[in-house]
C-alpha cells in the first residue's frame, strides 16, 4: 500500500522547498498563503508611479498611432488594476495604501527596450498575481484576480504584437 507523507522530499513539489531544502510557505493553501499575498499586493501598488512614468515614455516614444493606442490602453488598465488591488487590501486588512511619490524612473534605452521590459514584467506579473489568487477566499476578490491576470496576458500578447510591429528584433541585431 502506497502511503502519501507530504513532508518528504518529492520532485513533484520540489518548487514548495527553499535552496537549503527546508520547507516554504506552500503557495496554495489558505490561510499560511495569505500575509505572502498582502505583501505581493503592496508590491504590486508600490510601483505606481514609475509605471506611469514608464508608460508616458513609451506613449511618447511610439513610432505610429496604432501603438500608442495600443500602449494607452494597456496603461489604462493597469491604472484600473491599480484601484483594484488597493481595493483588495483594504478588504483584506481595513488599511488604506498611500501613494510613494518618491519614485526614480530608469527610462528605457529605446522604444524597443522599453517593450521588451514590458513584455517581460507582464509575464512576471503574471506569475505574483496567481499566488495572490490561490489565496482568495471571497468570490469577488478571485474575479477580481482573474480579471487582472488574464488583461496581463492579453498585454503580454499585445507587447509581442509591438515588438514585431516595431521590428525590435532586427534592432537587437544592429
Amino acid at each position: 500500500m502506497y502511503h502519501y507523507y507530504p513532508f518528504t522530499f518529492n520532485p513533484v513539489y520540489s518548487h514548495m522547498y527553499r535552496n537549503d531544502n527546508t520547507m516554504q510557505t506552500d503557495p496554495y493553501t489558505y490561510p499560511g498563503n495569505l500575509p505572502g499575498a498582502i505583501n505581493l499586493i503592496k508590491e504590486a501598488v508600490s510601483g505606481e508611479r514609475e509605471d506611469e512614468l514608464f508608460y508616458d515614455y513609451l506613449i511618447n516614444t511610439a513610432p505610429t498611432q496604432e501603438a500608442k493606442s495600443i500602449i494607452t490602453s494597456i496603461r489604462n488598465d493597469e491604472i484600473k488594476h491599480n484601484g483594484m488591488f488597493r481595493k483588495i487590501y483594504t478588504e483584506l486588512t481595513g488599511q488604506v495604501l498611500t501613494p510613494d511619490e518618491n519614485v526614480s524612473f530608469e527610462k528605457p534605452l529605446s522604444y524597443c527596450s522599453g517593450i521588451k521590459r514590458a513584455l517581460q514584467g507582464e509575464l512576471a506579473a503574471v506569475q505574483r498575481y496567481r499566488r495572490i489568487l490561490f489565496a482568495m477566499q471571497n468570490r469577488v476578490h478571485i474575479n477580481m484576480l482573474t480579471e487582472i491576470i488574464t488583461d496581463e496576458l492579453r498585454h503580454a500578447n499585445l507587447y509581442n504584437f509591438l515588438f514585431t510591429l516595431g521590428r525590435c528584433a532586427e534592432q537587437d541585431k544592429k
